[in-house]
């Protein structure tokens, strides 16, 4: 096992793996830039590195600060947590010409992966479906253009490097495709640096579902079942939860089978998700390969809750070279577990990111109810990264059940300062169709108006309650008080 590890990382993450840290006993060293000089995750640290000024391009993303970092304290690994350097193959290069372990695959396998179109022809080699789709070895904007007519429409424009749907286009007739190439390659070639493009069929109202997979180095791949993270805004998850409505014990199984052959055909370490579209729900729905994300996904709670297996401890164990100890067949399942995001945006001003201060913070505390949260009351939400405040996940031996608890917690999580998701998620968790489970990856943008509609009114009465309960008690016992009673200074709701 390894004496200590450096998190290359920040906020909720970055305090999940340090608590997992402590708790196999090695030794964890944080990472922070200037924005970040009072940040929890430090507070819980063996010891603190400062990286950089508070861009993240000069702090969580220089791969060269972060090694500087870890030559500094002696750190045996470094954990990347998810986003900044966690799927950057020249960084898991560098690691390993340190001689520092990288707490992921190996960096041969996620350029592999993280090339899209390298990955679908590993996955169709491998077996297993991919949505129909063309990648021209003639990249101009006319060659990308026919092959979407030689598909037929409507078909998507993706960029083969990157994610979260930058880049991607949906195209339904001719007289969009040539501005919808054009403009694709542009945000692909800003965001990524490379403006290689594929077109595959667009399918309808389809629903995304992941399959967790762990991999060791002594040739065991086993997989943890799957998340539907069907709930999304602009590509990115907002709702995911396990097991999916959609699957039944035998597509469960297939999809299964079809995420570790995909694992074992790209020589996979480590964790990571397979992520499919679903086309249909039951045994006569069809699946394709999308993508793998060679890292720990942010939604990993909700199968950690449900299987009982810590999958960042896992990495950890794994990244040392010890075995998996769970057979495929030991690996069970029990409940079910729902996640929320918990943003700083405004849900009513096209969900725009927030910053400011938490001038009150109140985490919910109730059976079944799990918080990943990497602030804390008084600190500031900042403009340098992503606006996420916590991740809310409940579980319970039903969905009811745990959609209930869900709604329960968010109502009971006092948030002032500045606007937040949270009337929304409740608004959306309470939505008919997420009910009944009729979801898809569509349903946010299709149903809007009446996910949105008043949410500028006052906050639920039981929120108010716990505030204002709270606030004249002194109850909370966080690390930074910083304003006695915010009812005093807030003028009006700003929740």
């Amino acid at each position: 096992m390894f004496r200590r590890i450096l998190i290359a990382n920040r906020g909720e993450i970055a305090v999940r793996v340090i608590r997992a840290c402590r708790e196999l006993g090695v030794e964890a060293v944080a990472v922070y830039s200037d924005a970040d000089a009072g940040a929890l995750h430090l507070s819980l640290a063996d010891r603190a590195v400062r990286i950089g000024p508070p861009a993240a391009a000069a702090s969580y993303l220089s791969g060269d600060a972060v090694l500087a970092a870890a030559r500094q304290t002696a750190a045996d690994a470094i954990h990347p947590g998810y986003g900044f350097l966690s799927e950057n193959h020249e960084f898991a290069a560098a690691c390993a010409a340190a001689g520092v372990m990288f707490i992921g695959p190996p960096a041969d396998v996620i350029a592999r992966m993280g090339s899209k179109i390298a990955a679908r022809q590993l996955a169709s080699q491998a077996g297993v479906p991919v949505v129909p789709g063309e990648t021209p070895s003639e990249q101009s904007d006319e060659a990308i253009a026919a092959a979407a007519r030689r598909l037929g429409f409507p078909v998507l424009v993706k960029p083969s490097e990157g994610g979260g749907g930058i880049g991607m286009k949906r195209v339904r007739e001719d007289a969009a495709l040539l501005p919808a190439v054009a403009q694709s390659r542009r945000e692909a070639l800003a965001a990524f640096g490379d403006g290689t493009l594929y077109v595959e069929r667009l399918i309808d109202r389809p629903r995304h579902v992941e399959i967790q997979i762990l991999a060791d180095h002594h040739g065991h791949v086993i997989h943890l079942f799957e998340r539907e993270c069907s709930l999304q805004r602009r590509h990115q998850k907002v709702v995911e939860e396990t097991p999916s409505v959609a699957l039944t014990p035998a597509l469960r199984a297939r999809m299964g089978d079809a995420a570790v052959a995909v694992a074992r055909a790209a020589g996979y370490r480590n964790a990571g998700t397979v992520e499919f579209l679903l086309d249909g729900t039951g045994d006569e729905a069809h699946f394709y390969f999308l993508e793998m994300n060679t890292r720990l996904q942010v939604e990993h709670p909700v199968t950690e809750l449900t299987t009982g297996i810590d999958l960042v401890a896992a990495q950890i164990r794994i990244a040392a070279g010890e075995p998996l100890k769970w057979p495929q067949d030991h690996v069970v399942r029990r409940g079910h577990a729902i996640e929320v995001r918990v943003y700083a945006e405004d849900p009513m001003r096209d969900h725009l990111p927030q910053a400011g201060p938490l001038l009150l913070y109140r985490q919910p505390s109730m059976p079944g109810i799990r918080i990943d949260a990497g602030v804390v009351e008084g600190d500031e939400i900042s403009v340098h990264y992503d606006p996420m405040i916590a991740k809310l996940i409940a579980g319970g031996d039903t969905r009811e059940a745990a959609r209930r608890r869900a709604i329960e917690a968010l109502r009971t999580y006092p948030i002032l300062g500045i606007r937040t998701n949270v009337p929304f998620l409740i608004r959306l968790l309470e939505h008919p169709r997420f009910v009944s489970g009729d979801i898809d990856t569509g349903l946010i943008d299709a149903e809007r108006q009446a996910l949105v509609a008043g949410l500028d009114a006052e906050p639920p009465p039981e929120v108010l309650a716990v505030a204002a309960a709270e606030n004249r008690n002194g109850v909370g016992g966080h690390l930074k008080r910083t304003v006695p009673d915010p009812w005093e200074s807030l003028q009006g709701w700003r929740g």
